[in-house]
């Protein structure tokens, strides 16, 4: 089978995660690149990574790339591309394209028009902003590479939750996080601040080998290049045994910890979850060997008055140090000041995007 260029988005600042994870789960050459990692492989192995990547955004496809200096030549040329060697004929298609001004084709809407207006002639396809299949178009120093979405709808949408909380951190981002913790799927999981139980879910789902994607579907299945029965042989249930580690999350308001018990039915994984209210005062370690303690609490952005979120993070602190010795800990905020107020001697990550907030990893080990 053919080999392919594919791309694996995630957001900045995590590739080295994504990169890790793409070594764990068998992946051809995963180099790093910003925004992502490059991965080679047939059609099969495109399918498996929007199947079983937690931390990738999407996949990407290049299709192939050819030089543009101006818009009758991106015309002329993308009239001649091999569209129907990927895409289906009358399936509805988008086309998105980027530019910059080191090149001479620089207005995107008018470059989008014309690749659509090839797409649709070579295709028969109707063009709408609403399409599942994706073409994304992009036009670096005159040279045009062309690449599909097969994902479809973001990978971090598992298609099994039933309820989110306030300021929710996206699954895809909570599981590269949790990379980032040396999290392998082998310790105990707390959250002390557990809104609708992201990282709980994504912990106990690595734990129990289940595929991120085994509940949704996807824009490949849309592509001619889509094989029902081949794709079928990659989807399995958990090959292990039920893991002996425990995940437990906490949170002060009923409705939130009332959701994270329904999203842990919908994953499968409500039989290795333990969900209780409760503020953070109370949190006490669940008995067995030290594990993560990993928490997004407020930030002060959208949610709390940073003034009092001083003394919660101190809060949170004092309770991790003096009833968690041993553990490690894992703390995502926007805020140097605030995770310094914990007292921890803490190290940090990149910088990352979290919903359009800039936040940081801020790690400490409780056994020193």
């Amino acid at each position: 089978m053919t080999e392919l260029d594919f791309f694996a988005v995630c957001p900045p600042g995590l590739e080295p995660q994504l990169a890790a994870e793409c070594a764990a789960l068998g992946f051809k050459r995963g180099k790093p690149e910003p925004g992502g990692v490059t991965l080679r492989g047939n059609w099969s192995e495109v399918w498996r990574a929007n199947l079983e990547l937690r931390g990738a955004t999407r996949i990407l496809v290049r299709l192939g790339s050819f030089p543009a200096f101006h818009l009758a030549q991106l015309d002329k040329r993308s009239r001649k591309f091999p569209w129907r060697d990927t895409l289906e004929p009358h399936v509805p298609v988008k086309v998105e394209v980027a530019t910059n001004r080191k090149s001479k084709i620089y207005h995107a809407g008018a470059a989008a028009e014309r690749v659509e207006k090839a797409v649709s002639a070579a295709m028969d396809a109707p063009i709408s902003p609403e399409a599942e299949v994706a073409i994304k178009v992009r036009i670096d120093r005159d040279l045009v590479t062309i690449s599909v979405d097969t994902s479809g709808e973001s990978l971090h949408k598992r298609g099994h939750k039933v309820a989110t909380g306030k300021a929710p951190i996206r699954e895809t981002l909570a599981a590269l996080l949790l990379r980032a913790c040396g999290y392998d799927g082998r310790q105990t999981v707390v959250d002390p601040m557990c809104g609708s139980g992201t990282f709980l879910l994504e912990a106990a789902e690595i734990a129990a080998d289940l595929q991120p994607g085994r509940d949704r579907a996807f824009a490949f299945q849309s592509l001619a290049t889509f094989d029902p029965d081949g794709f079928a042989t990659l989807v399995r249930a958990g090959s292990g045994p039920t893991p002996m580690h425990r995940f437990y999350g906490y949170d002060r308001d009923q409705g939130a910890i009332d959701g994270a018990r329904r999203n842990a039915e919908a994953a499968g994984v409500d039989q290795i979850c333990t969900f209780g209210c409760q503020p953070l005062s109370e949190l006490t370690p669940p008995e067995g060997e030290p594990g993560l303690v990993i928490v997004n609490p407020p930030y002060g952005t959208r949610i709390g008055n940073k003034g009092q979120l001083y003394a919660l993070y101190g809060t949170l602190g004092r309770v991790l140090a003096e009833r968690f010795r041993g553990w490690r800990v894992g703390i995502v905020t926007s805020d140097q000041a605030l995770a310094h107020a914990t007292g921890f001697d803490l190290t940090s990550g990149p910088v990352i995007d979290n919903g359009g907030i800039k936040v940081k990893l801020y790690q400490a080990d409780l056994s020193r």
